[in-house]
């Protein structure tokens, strides 16, 4: 057997184990709750913290990381369509492998709780145990 044919052959089986280690990791992983996103998460993006805007002000429409769907006049929560929307795209914000560092957790976090040295729009958690936070972290699967 060639020296080449190995070191092929070792790659393949190096690739395959990580492919089921990923596999198995993911299956391990429980899936997020769109009910719970819907009912529980969702409000937490409209609502006004003392010296904060809502996070729905700067990222309804904008290109950010989290990118919120815009309400219509008068209309006080979204709808289905959007919420489903909100949801696959917010979901890509957790991160399965280590879900106390997704982006959607450490982002908002004041960094003196372990959050970001920036977010534009302030720390809307000045720690963890925030009940807000709490919320989002129940979520996505921190406790």
């Amino acid at each position: 057997m060639s020296v080449r044919f190995m070191i092929v052959a070792a790659a393949a089986a190096l690739g395959a184990a990580m492919m089921v280690a990923g596999v198995s990791q993911a299956a391990q992983a429980p899936a997020l709750d769109y009910e719970f996103f819907k009912t529980k998460v969702q409000p937490i993006f409209l609502k006004e913290r003392p010296g904060h805007a809502p996070c729905a002000m700067c990222h309804t429409g904008a290109n950010m990381f989290l990118r919120l769907e815009e309400l219509a006049p008068g209309q006080t929560m979204w709808n289905d369509e959007q919420s489903r929307k909100q949801f696959e795209s917010i979901s890509k914000l957790v991160t399965p492998a280590n879900r106390a560092q997704s982006r959607l957790l450490i982002h908002p976090l004041a960094p003196e709780a372990g959050g970001d040295l920036f977010h534009s729009g302030g720390r809307q958690f000045a720690t963890k145990d925030d009940p807000d936070y709490k919320i989002l972290m129940q979520w996505v699967g921190v406790q």
